[in-house]
């Protein structure tokens, strides 16, 4: 069989077909297309749109856009926008023809920004979304998995400022406060006003107390300043973000929060699992890894009538502090 030498074929030929037949049917934006009907944007974003003016883009070409982004794991919109300009699967997702312009990198961010920015329609069409699965029955949330991970923002660590604030007050920290003081009064004991650590100082110009309370000294990043500073083992020290997910058995995501990167786990937990008890009264079962393993937590949910499971851990007791062995 002689060789074949592809160099000289030209590159100007035409091709008589539609986008239809192009697309091959099994591919996975066909399969996104008759799993979820997308036209429930629409009346989400109605209100962020004006009556007046001229046309803007479709919204759901552009949210259908972020769906490219995920699915095919390209992870930039810049990047995206130019896979689908040469993608015909990826057009045919987005509704456009071979010669429309498909909306660049510049387009797509002045629409977030100005206009999907600070709303909540993307909470809402995850929601929606979520729904439609549930109604599919493919949710089981009977038992969720939850655990947080830590992603790395879009700040120069070098270019920071320091800053002092106060010790943000733990979210069981007033249910304890009021266990305490019961315990108290049942033994004719004064009531704590609080149990953060304060400075008293006095002021002689007007003889009132000054109550100071307890600050500390964070890293605040310039660039992104909702961002927080993360450093824990062997990663880098990084201005990251800290996103907690709750799951079920089958790896649908049933919530989410986000929070800066140095705030603890066992903190940022309480908020997502607030949300996952609004949405899912059924949760039996809540299984945690071995960072979730603290008395506050595990005291929410075994309250709440479920069951946390949770690696053993050996007792990591202080130097000069009580062991457990020792309690009676």
């Amino acid at each position: 069989m002689a060789m074949t030498n592809r160099n000289n074929r030209k590159h100007d030929c035409f091709i008589f077909s539609t986008i239809e037949e192009l697309v091959p049917q099994d591919h996975e934006v066909r399969k996104l297309e008759d799993a979820i009907d997308w036209t429930f944007i629409y009346p989400l974003v109605k209100d962020l749109y004006s009556s007046i003016g001229r046309p803007g883009i479709d919204p759901v070409v552009l949210f259908k856009m972020i769906i490219i982004n995920y699915t095919f794991g390209y992870n930039s919109m810049r990047r995206t926008c130019r896979e689908i300009e040469v993608n015909i699967a990826y057009r045919w997702f987005l509704g456009l023809s071979y010669d429309e312009k498909v909306p660049d990198y510049s387009t797509w961010a002045q629409n977030y920004i100005r206009r999907y920015r600070d709303s909540k329609v993307f909470d809402q069409i995850f929601r929606k979304i979520l729904e439609q699965a549930i109604l599919a029955g493919f949710v089981h949330p009977e038992t969720v998995y939850g655990d947080a991970t830590h992603m790395k923002a879009s700040a120069n660590k070098r270019k920071s400022h320091k800053e002092e604030v106060e010790l943000t007050k733990k979210a069981y920290e007033d249910d304890l406060l009021d266990e305490i003081n019961e315990d108290r009064r049942k033994h004719n004991k004064k009531e704590f006003k609080s149990l953060r650590r304060t400075e008293l100082d006095f002021d002689e110009e007007t003889g009132e107390v000054i109550e100071h309370v307890e600050k500390k000294e964070i890293k605040v990043s310039n660039t992104d300043p909702e961002s927080g500073n993360y450093h824990k083992g062997e990663h880098e020290e990084c201005f990251a973000y800290c996103h907690t997910v709750f799951c079920d058995s089958s790896g649908f995501v049933l919530t989410y929060t986000t929070v800066p990167g140095n705030v603890h786990d066992s903190i940022s937990f309480h908020e997502a699992y607030q949300k996952l008890n609004d949405g899912f009264p059924e949760v039996e079962n809540v299984v945690l890894d071995a960072g979730y393993k603290t008395p506050a937590v595990l005291r929410e949910i075994t309250e709440n009538g479920q069951t946390p499971y949770v690696p053993y851990r050996r007792p990591m007791t202080k130097k000069e502090f009580f062991k457990k062995q020792e309690y009676i």
